[in-house]
């Protein structure tokens, strides 16, 4: 791009190491936004703050750091996963620990955390909370009747299949979906963006609340169209109704309908 323009354009990629306008929040956006998305549901739902059953598919990036977050705050890990193995201890994983075999390129059964199990026990097993964020497909029509989660949140792009949505949607666990659910990411694009079309560099702590009450506005508004429908709809058609009433007010307001 700067062979094109003559100049520096920082602004046509995000992602960029801090020397070349990056932004910390960056690299936690997709997690940090989907933590706060999951106090909100919570609250909505009248569950406990602390003490859910939490499984992680995919424990890359995002899977990591949304485990660490949760443990954190109080939440028991039973169970992750990353591309080689996966891993569960009833009692409670050892997150930190697991993060650290990762960073050695160690398996996660390397460690005293949880015994290994294989992908499948994952996404079957009874928990509050299915974190998927690692790959697309991962529940279809051929497991979705197994799943025994509460609730799937969608960290990954599509990993629940359009077939496997209506059984669930039957079964009442609730899908968080991707659009939503991992919007933190995209977030922290634009706020990296933002920044370097305009110059100005914006302070940390107002990024995180801004990053928060964005993520929070977002729960609040497909769950209120949830309960306005009745919870006849699932929170991924709310969240397709919401974004096509916003496109359709904006042609109208240009007069195009």
């Amino acid at each position: 791009m700067k062979k094109i323009k003559g100049h520096h354009e920082p602004g046509m990629i995000t992602g960029k190491p801090l020397s070349l306008g990056g932004l910390a929040l960056r690299q936690d956006a997709t997690a940090m936004g989907c933590f706060y998305m999951i106090e909100s549901m919570v609250k909505s739902l009248g569950w406990s703050s602390t003490g859910l059953k939490v499984a992680v598919q995919g424990f890359g990036n995002a899977g990591s750091y949304i485990a660490q977050r949760l443990q954190a705050a109080g939440h028991k890990i039973i169970a992750v996963s990353d591309s080689r193995d996966a891993v569960m201890n009833p009692e409670g994983l050892d997150v930190l620990a697991l993060m650290d075999l990762k960073k050695q390129r160690l398996p996660l059964d390397a460690g005293e955390s949880g015994s290994k199990i294989d992908n499948q026990t994952l996404l079957t097993s009874e928990v509050d909370l299915l974190i998927l964020a690692a790959l697309e497909d991962q529940i279809t029509d051929l497991n979705a009747d197994k799943v025994k989660a509460k609730v799937i949140i969608e960290m990954a792009n599509g990993p629940v299949s359009a077939s496997a949505d209506k059984i669930l949607f039957e079964k009442q666990v609730m899908v968080v979906p991707d659009i939503a659910a991992n919007a933190g990411g995209v977030t922290g694009s634009y706020f990296e963006w933002a920044q370097n079309r305009t110059g100005q560099i914006l302070d940390d702590e107002y990024l995180v609340n801004k990053l928060k009450s964005n993520m929070r506005s977002v729960w609040d508004r497909i769950y209120g169209l949830y309960e306005a429908k009745g919870k006849r709809v699932d929170l991924r058609t709310g969240a397709y109704i919401l974004a096509v009433q916003r496109l359709l007010e904006a042609e109208k307001a240009r007069g195009n309908i």
